[in-house]
């Protein structure tokens, strides 16, 4: 009992160190925020030192505190996430696993390997968001699985690389003629109408950039949060973007869109499977994690 109840204080005390709040952690534990605030006591008197200080919005960490969580944390949570799966291969899995994430990843990519979930009895909903909304909705509780294209360094989050996809750049077959017969590929390429995915125009700017074609900052036509809108676009002969090949393999095999040659090579966008560890004791969304990380991690990349 001893061995349990110091267990269930290290997991208290790792999610006040993640949310840096008593409060906090007290939502995420489905515990009262006196029951957390005791669970730290204990674990205070009990290695003799101080582990957070607290101020008006929340605790810091001591020194104490960084040591503790850097030496139990990540251990914590490989436990639990073994414990859940263990539970989940004999329990019930009825239940709903909502996801969030990217809108065309999750439909042309994420969905069809869903199946063996589904198989299984479990419900799942998919929900798009960009990446600040897959952090806001994990962290509220709101959903338990997220899918980013870009990295996440959240302390409340745990998050693993599934999926890179390389990125091409793409047009119409008269656009792309147009830029291929340029003496000066830069120059074309800003004189036709650029497509983006944001305002930051990340893809955009690394392919520009991976090939030496940026010289000046680029001003979108269109800017849609979907990537399949622009190619929608793009299949009309109207400017060109660059888009992960799982968009346009079709097109491409049917000559509607062209890939315009990367001078020097081309890029990759990666996607990250991104949880809170807390919600890992759910064995249904253990269970979601595990098989989204085997089947996306397996799953053929184009070339």
């Amino acid at each position: 009992m001893q061995r349990l109840a110091m267990l269930s204080r290290l997991r208290t005390f790792v999610e006040v160190y993640r949310q840096r709040s008593i409060s906090g952690a007290a939502r995420s534990l489905e515990l009262t925020q006196p029951a957390v605030s005791q669970h730290i006591a204990s674990l205070e008197s009990a290695i003799g030192r101080t582990l957070f200080e607290r101020h008006p919005h929340g605790v810091n960490p001591t020194a104490a505190a960084d040591e503790l969580a850097a030496e139990i944390g990540d251990r914590l949570d490989l436990a639990e996430a073994a414990l859940a799966g263990a539970r989940a291969r004999s329990a019930d899995l009825a239940g709903t696993v909502r996801i969030i994430g990217h809108a065309d990843f999750l439909s042309e990519v994420v969905a069809p390997q869903l199946v063996p979930l589904l198989q299984d009895g479990v419900r799942v909903r998919m929900e798009p968001a960009d990446r600040e909304g897959v952090i806001a909705a994990l962290t509220e509780g709101h959903c338990d699985l997220g899918i980013s294209a870009f990295a996440i360094n959240d302390r409340r989050l745990s998050s693993e690389l599934i999926h890179s996809e390389p990125l091409i750049a793409v047009a119409a077959p008269a656009v792309a003629a147009r830029v291929a017969a340029a003496a000066d590929r830069a120059a074309a390429l800003v004189a036709e109408p650029v497509l983006a995915y944001n305002i930051e125009r990340a893809l955009i700017d690394e392919w520009l950039d991976a090939n030496g074609l940026l010289r000046a900052p680029v001003s979108p036509a269109l800017i849609a949060p979907d990537l399949r809108g622009l190619r929608a676009l793009l299949t009309t002969g109207f400017g060109w973007s660059v888009l992960p090949t799982y968009l346009c393999t079709g097109e491409l095999a049917r000559g509607e869109l062209v890939e315009i040659s990367p001078p020097r090579r081309g890029t990759t966008n990666s996607y990250y499977l991104v949880w809170s560890p807390a919600a890992l004791r759910q064995p249904r969304i253990a269970h979601a994690r595990r098989i989204l990380v085997a089947r996306l991690q397996d799953a053929p990349q184009e070339n």
